[in-house]
């Protein structure tokens, strides 16, 4: 058989890579995004009373009502923007899934989609899949902000949407008032539409408030918004978050979510729809992670690793430049092999693996693997 591949040049996922090369050698893994520590015990029992009243069969297509009610008085609550629980949201297995959904949904052979990079792994190949036509666009360094001029510059006529990411994961820097006020004046009068991965919203530094685009009216009109259970509450194995969308967009993003998953597992709906009952679960997130951020940063100091300031997100950047001049990628094979230490070299976020010298860290974790990660760093 002559199978010709959708996707020749994809590979496994440099998360794949590196938690399996972290697994061989019994590394401190710090690469893939994910935390190390128990959820709250009051969210595995409300899981547990789910399944035991009987919430085990399939959930509604676009998620139970309950939860969907919940999340638009959350919505407009936060974001003062009210989206009907009946046609403009809808629960998906997992953050990555939706923004599949998403671009399959919209994007036709010979559409051009721009994507700001470094970015998450997932949105290109779903472009590609689609016959879509990645432009690409490079946050400035190190601050990592959006080049709006750039981004303006690459808008053509077959411009079909663009994906923005805040928190940015990898980068770690969020948008602001200004990016939401740039956006919208560089989209208006067109049919260009906005993905809008949001995925860390509950987890914000320093006192900053998340700008969704569901604060900007005019954006909000033509975007998609991901949001992820699964990262407010430290269950990224239960996929599950869900999708904010205008009518005439939901519309389209339902007719193809029907047919590759129908619906999310019934019993966390059930079980999510309890927590958010009590804002507390997840306003306290962004100081939780701040202070194992700040607690990470603190470790490192006598390292030969320069802490980058994390805006947002369960991330950080380390600057490696004086410890070392290999490619990131050579680096974090080499620390996980002969260190025990496993970490994500940036470049493999961007297309054209563009090399700062920046490996990423998951702060994530027990303070016992925080500290045991930052002695191994620290001896180097």
């Amino acid at each position: 058989m002559n199978l010709v591949s959708k996707l020749p040049n994809t590979g496994v996922t440099i998360f794949a890579e590196m938690s399996a090369l972290a697994k061989q050698h019994q590394a401190v893994n710090l690469s893939q995004g994910f935390p190390d520590f128990e959820c709250s015990a009051l969210l595995r029992e409300a899981l547990t009373k789910a399944m035991n009243d009987g919430h085990n069969q399939y959930a509604p297509m676009p998620g139970i009502i309950e939860l969907r009610e919940t999340i638009a008085a959350k919505t407009e609550k936060l974001y003062g923007k009210n989206y009907n629980p009946e046609t403009e949201i809808t629960v998906v297995p997992g953050a990555t899934l939706a923004l599949f959904t998403a671009i399959t949904a919209i994007v036709h052979p010979g559409d051009e989609v721009i994507v700001i990079e470094p970015a998450y792994d997932c949105y290109v190949p779903a472009i590609e899949l689609c016959g879509g036509v990645p432009v690409f666009s490079s946050l400035t360094y190190p601050d990592f902000k959006i080049n709006w001029e750039e981004i303006k510059s690459i808008i053509t006529p077959k411009t079909r949407a663009i994906i923005i990411n805040s928190p940015q994961n990898p980068g770690t820097s969020v948008i602001d008032a200004d990016d939401l006020e740039q956006l919208a004046s560089l989209t208006r009068h067109s049919n260009i539409i906005i993905l809008s991965d949001e995925v860390y919203e509950h987890i914000i530094f320093d006192g900053q408030s998340h700008q969704s685009v569901a604060l900007n009216n005019e954006l909000a009109e033509r975007s998609f918004i991901i949001s992820s259970f699964g990262k407010t509450y430290h269950v990224t194995g239960w996929k599950t978050g869900y999708v904010l969308a205008p009518e005439n967009l939901m519309k389209e993003f339902r007719k193809v979510y029907q047919y590759n998953a129908f619906c999310s597992f019934a019993p966390a709906q059930w079980a999510f729809n309890t927590m958010l009952q009590n804002p507390e679960s997840y306003l306290h997130v962004s100081a939780f992670y701040q202070a194992k951020r700040d607690k990470m940063a603190k470790l490192l100091e006598s390292s030969k690793f320069k802490v980058l300031a994390s805006k947002g997100s369960y991330f950080q950047l380390l600057d490696y430049s004086s410890y070392s001049s290999e490619s990131d990628y050579l680096l974090a094979k080499r620390l996980t092999i002969e260190q025990r230490i496993a970490m994500i070299p940036l470049s493999s976020f961007y297309h054209n693996k563009k090399d700062h010298k920046l490996l990423r860290i998951c702060f994530a974790k027990q303070d016992e693997t925080l500290i045991k990660a930052a002695e191994i760093l620290n001896r180097l």
